[in-house]
């Protein structure tokens, strides 16, 4: 029961932060109202949304339970309303999709884990979670998905993190503690690699 309070909450967060990275790349761009609510909303639930189909699980994560959506146009109007008494810098997008990224790509493990699915797809299924409702937000607004970027650990970050919650539990340690610590594993690296410009071995094939 602990678990399952634990996961929920995560997923309440993940989407208010994700809907606030949503809604501050809605305002960048210079969209209406309408415009900023749809943007949040997919960022919030798109990964969610495709891990559960993906996992078949039924009815979707937001359609079982609106407190999602609730969550996500309370995050929205805030986010609105903080823009309009402060001009908030570039960076607070990074951060909130960071914590986004953390949020969701271990709450997105912790569902598949429980499902009993198998270490790499519960790895497959945390990382979709926690990357795939950016990478739409990204293509709605014009803009090339971070995971994509290079230069920048994304992705990666998240798959880091899942790996270190899983082993960490199998280790033995709490539940609370290895989600935590999974969770400040991907945020870590990711500010690391915005700060420090860490990235992957760039694959080339040379031209003739």
């Amino acid at each position: 029961m602990l678990q399952l309070s634990i996961l929920h909450l995560l997923d309440l967060i993940g989407v208010g932060v994700f809907a606030v990275s949503g809604a501050l790349a809605a305002g960048r761009n210079r969209l209406d109202l309408l415009g900023v609510v749809v943007i949040a909303l997919v960022t919030a639930i798109g990964g969610g949304t495709i891990r559960d189909v993906l996992l078949d699980r039924h009815p979707i994560f937001w359609i079982s339970n609106p407190a999602y959506l609730f969550v996500i146009l309370a995050a929205t109007a805030l986010t609105i309303v903080w823009t309009r008494i402060r001009q908030p810098p570039f960076a607070a997008l990074l951060v909130a999709d960071a914590l986004g990224l953390a949020l969701f790509a271990i709450s997105g493990a912790q569902i598949a884990e429980r499902a009993a699915h198998p270490a790499v797809v519960v790895v497959m299924m945390g990382t979709i979670t926690g990357v795939a409702g950016g990478m739409i937000r990204d293509v709605l607004t014009a803009q090339i998905p971070l995971v994509l970027r290079k230069g920048n650990l994304y992705a990666s970050t998240a798959i880091a993190g899942i790996a270190v919650y899983l082993i960490l539990e199998s280790l033995g340690l709490s539940h609370p503690a290895s989600t935590v610590l999974g969770m400040f594993t991907v945020v870590a690296l990711r500010f690391a690699s915005i700060a420090l410009g860490l990235s992957l071995p760039v694959f080339r094939i040379e031209g003739e």
